[in-house]
């Protein structure tokens, strides 16, 4: 049964659901060139000693190498973010709710307080600065009402016996979805790069702050599994190889 009272969020949900992900899986890959079956000893070695390749492949951009292993995520977030993250076509693949074979929960985003809300400068030169306790005030509200009143409208056609993927046409895209995302250790590097914004980045990038805080989960899940890797990805500066 469908809970009908709207649940408002300031948060997205990460989850690492499974993954077959390790820095000796970018070793053997990348030694198979010169080493052949051997190798697979690889396997068997601690990564730490090979740090100096890791740096090495990242650093001169041989990408192939860390493409061999695999990362599924659980992702809760406003629709507005799955819009940008599918935007990230190559080496990710997707499997999202759908509306139009069941009724969709009425959780909705709402940015919270710390949410920087006015944009300043022009087009290609701006940034966002905090809003006043007024602007976060009005923000909350609107939001907040023309959710219930779009999630009433939503109800009131069901009940009429109008068709989910008909009615969910009046929906927002605050509304949470949810997906899985796989993806191997390049393709994710390459998210990462262009949906966060890091004190070690060569190239700047300026995310939307609702998909930066997905892209800062995921990578927090990837940083665990390739500590290595992830290190020699900031230190060569967040440029996916």
């Amino acid at each position: 049964m469908t809970d009908t009272n709207p649940t408002f969020k300031s948060d997205v949900t990460v989850e690492l659901v499974k993954h077959s992900a390790s820095d000796r899986d970018v070793l053997w890959a990348a030694r198979v060139s010169t080493a052949g079956e051997q190798s697979l000893d690889e396997l068997q070695k601690d990564p730490d000693r090979s740090k100096g390749l890791l740096n090495y492949l990242m650093r001169d951009r041989h990408g192939s190498p860390f493409e061999h292993n695999s990362m599924t995520f659980f992702i809760s977030a406003p629709i507005f973010v799955f819009r940008e993250f599918h935007r990230h076509r190559v080496g990710f693949s997707y499997n999202e709710e759908s509306g139009r074979y069941r009724e969709l929960q009425p959780v909705f985003y709402v940015p919270g307080p710390d949410r920087k809300l006015v944009q300043e400068g022009r087009p290609g030169k701006y940034v966002f600065v905090e809003g006043t306790p007024e602007q976060h005030k009005i923000v909350t509200e609107t939001m907040q009402e023309s959710y219930r009143r779009s999630y009433e409208a939503y109800r009131e056609m069901l009940d009429a016996g109008v068709a989910r993927e008909v009615a969910r046409a009046t929906l927002p895209v605050g509304l949470f979805s949810s997906m899985y995302a796989t993806c191997n250790a390049r393709s994710l590097m390459h998210f990462l790069g262009l949906r966060t914004q890091h004190e070690t980045a060569k190239v700047p990038s300026f995310p939307q702050r609702e998909i930066e805080m997905v892209a800062e989960k995921m990578e927090a899940e990837w940083a665990k599994l390739m500590p290595l890797t992830h290190e020699a990805f900031n230190r060569n500066g967040r440029v996916s190889p």
